[in-house]
């Protein structure tokens, strides 16, 4: 079973950002659970809107075996949130398993309009997902669960860590990023890519078809990464 944990808002303008918070609290949540990613979510980019750098949310999505205890691993995720707040921050939690189709449909319009606190709080209180503001103005709420509705739509976003990724640099064989986590690697007409060599520094796979896919275009020899929101 998938479970994700959807943060937000949880840095200001001197502070590290929320990918990093979401790295380190996946390092902890690794001694009990299985992590199968980390991913970043792009959302509506519209001066009306308070953010702190890009607007950007951040999903954790974990693999429990046997049936999960999302409440003790919202506590064990807020604790790590708490011990870290950041004055000025405005963070969001939220956890979940089962993702109904109006959380992704909110998820989507918060990439491409303003969406408001109070929807996020009654979407959550009708489907019974674990969401809360940890401090500020708690707007986290709004990205925490688009995060969690994006991710499990798994047609959206980036990954900012997958199984090995992120200790590959310079040009490598395809199989070697294929052996560092990714389900594959394709061209943008979904064309699947077996062979050749791909740079491989600093990769942001995409999120689709709930898998990560690294979407490459060639030149100069050899494969270049894309970046897909």
């Amino acid at each position: 079973m998938e479970i994700y944990i959807g943060i937000d808002d949880t840095d200001n303008k001197e502070s590290r950002g929320t990918g990093h918070l979401a790295r380190c609290i996946a390092e902890k949540l690794s001694v009990s659970y299985s992590i199968t990613g980390i991913l970043r979510h792009q959302l509506l980019i519209d001066p009306r809107v308070p953010y702190t750098a890009k607007n950007s949310c951040a999903a954790i999505i974990i693999t429990h075996h046997n049936t999960p205890d999302l409440a003790a691993i919202f506590d064990q995720v807020e604790k790590i949130m708490l011990d870290d707040f950041q004055p000025g921050s405005d963070p969001g939690l939220c956890v979940a398993s089962s993702v109904p189709e109006q959380i992704i449909e909110f998820a989507r319009r918060a990439k491409s309009d303003l969406v408001f606190q109070s929807e996020a709080r009654k979407l959550a209180q009708d489907h019974q997902i674990l969401l809360k503001g940890l401090g500020g103005t708690q707007d986290g709420v709004i990205g925490a669960l688009s995060a969690v509705g994006l991710a499990h739509s798994g047609q959206d976003g980036r990954y900012i860590q997958i199984g090995n990724i992120r200790s590959l640099l310079g040009l490598c064989p395809v199989k070697d990023l294929l052996n560092a986590g990714l389900h594959s690697i394709r061209t943008l007409d979904e064309s699947v890519i077996n062979e050749g060599m791909v740079m491989a520094d600093k990769l942001r796979p995409a999120r689709r078809y709930g898998q990560p896919i690294l979407y490459v275009q060639e030149g100069n020899g050899y494969w270049q990464p894309l970046k897909l929101d």
